[in-house]
């Protein structure tokens, strides 16, 4: 009889199992489909110098010089920002947020950096929000691909990337990036005012996607 009841024993343990997966395979689905999708393209204008001036050199790298960029870029330089951002790429369009945080040189042969920033909206339909952006920035590469990491307000718990790329280089001093960001939020955060696109440019709709 022991011996019997081992083999019925496995079938219920596996039987389980199975329906625990099932479940599991069931619930997920539902869970992404309760995600409502976020587009923005917003452009952040990094000026390091001058008349205007929004990043600033907190920390010094000790090196050693980074062989790929200019000379007086150094392994470990430390970057804060307190950027501009704006819908379109001129800094004359109109200003719907700032991009606040940091940005550090690591790699000792590539000009690669890490940026960990906040976006600020304060104009649109995401006014008072907030996106957690993070990741590695190889600015040898057209496009670069960071991770939206949180969120607050409408875009609380925010998960998805940024397409990142440099629009243009106004001057040594001004370089302009393209924050293209592709996203997701619970859908029980709060719609955005007035959920369409208009009059707000940098919301991308699905059908333009």
């Amino acid at each position: 009889m022991g011996s019997s009841s081992v083999p019925e024993h496995r079938r219920h343990l596996v039987a389980a199992v199975a329906l625990i997966l099932a479940v599991a395979a069931a619930v997920a689905p539902l869970g992404e489909a309760r995600r409502q999708a976020v587009r923005l393209r917003v452009y952040m204008h990094d000026i390091v110098g001058g008349a205007g001036q929004t990043s600033v050199v907190v920390v010094k790298g000790p090196g050693p010089a980074n062989p790929s960029m200019s000379p007086g870029n150094n392994f470990g330089d430390t970057v804060i920002i307190d950027d501009v951002v704006t819908e379109g790429p001129s800094l004359a369009s109109r200003e719907v947020g700032r991009a606040q945080g940091t940005y550090m040189l690591a790699s000792m042969a590539r000009p690669v950096f890490i940026v960990d920033i906040t976006v600020v909206l304060t104009d649109g339909p995401y006014n008072g929000s907030t996106i957690l952006i993070a990741g590695r920035d190889d600015t040898s590469e057209e496009v670069r691909e960071l991770a939206v990491v949180g969120g607050s307000g409408m875009l609380r718990r925010a998960s998805g990337h940024v397409l990142w790329r440099t629009a243009k280089v106004e001057s040594k001093l001004h370089a302009v990036l393209e924050l293209d960001v592709h996203a997701s939020v619970p859908a029980a955060a709060v719609a955005p005012s007035g959920s369409g696109s208009h009059g707000h440019p940098f919301l991308v709709t699905s059908a333009s996607e």
